[in-house]
């Protein structure tokens, strides 16, 4: 059966792979990107490629929660229903920290743009449908005032793993307060050192292959090992769901957390 998906940042790496095989599948895919020419590139691409899948793209920067406001809105016009949205899209290295909204790149678009565009789209899911979350296994303890900081003044290692562990606490959370009664909320780790251009510029080293997690992002849209998987967290390198970072377990640690998000964003989005 044929399944509209979201993916963010899915003209590059991760993303454009995930989006390659799901066109060949024969899905619908609505595709993110912040750049219209590379966009208007990839949906070319993929509409050339041999199956049924149909295409759609969408421009956003989502550094801006603004756009991440539009993209959930251009969404929702052309959309009464959402099977899957998958937040690949992340930073690493960035040549500007501070975004248009005072607050730091790397928290925004690796965990409050997720959050705001999920909690947006929510209505256009049912109890089939699926939020994907990219995780990493880099993970720390996140501190708040780093994520409502406009510049964190941390090695880039060390925001990113703070803002992978805060996306999986916020899984966690949003799948405890949904108690399958909406889309099942999945962190992913899709493997370590994958070859996409964040790990190149991040550790100079071409990485592995990239349909490694790209195939672990579509089982987890769409296969049944992944239909009870609401509130888990899937380590593609050891291959099974394990458990997070202990602070992701801490129910009350993901409340906390979320409530710094959400206080991002009502003062924020106004």
């Amino acid at each position: 059966m044929q399944k509209i998906i979201l993916i963010t940042g899915s003209t590059d790496g991760i993303g454009l792979e995930t989006a390659k095989m799901l066109m060949a599948q024969g899905h619908h895919l609505l595709i993110h990107g912040r750049n219209p020419t590379k966009l208007a590139e990839v949906q070319k691409i993929l509409s050339g490629l041999p199956g049924n899948g149909m295409v759609e793209s969408y421009l956003s920067d989502l550094s801006h929660l603004a756009d991440v406001e539009a993209l959930a809105a251009a969404v929702m016009a052309k959309h009464k229903k959402l099977d899957v949205l998958i937040n690949n899209a992340g930073v690493y290295k960035v040549p500007q920290v501070t975004t248009k909204d005072g607050l730091d790149i790397r928290f925004v678009v690796n965990t409050v743009a997720p959050y705001l565009l999920t909690q947006r789209l929510l209505p256009l899911f049912d109890t089939s449908g699926r939020v994907v979350n990219l995780s990493s296994a880099a993970q720390s303890p996140v501190d708040p005032n780093a994520l409502v900081s406009p510049n964190a003044d941390a090695s880039d290692s060390s925001i990113y793993a703070q803002s992978k562990l805060a996306l999986t606490m916020w899984s966690k959370d949003l799948a405890a307060l949904l108690n399958n009664k909406g889309p099942a909320i999945i962190a992913v780790n899709p493997a370590s050192f994958l070859g996409s251009k964040m790990v190149k510029e991040a550790y100079g080293v071409a990485g592995g292959d990239l349909r490694i997690g790209a195939d672990i992002l579509c089982r987890a849209a769409l296969s049944d090992e992944f239909a009870t998987a609401s509130g888990k967290y899937f380590d593609n390198d050891s291959g099974r769901f394990t458990a997070p970072h202990p602070d992701a377990l801490d129910s009350a640690k993901n409340k906390k957390l979320v409530a710094v998000i959400e206080k991002i964003l009502a003062e924020k989005t106004q």
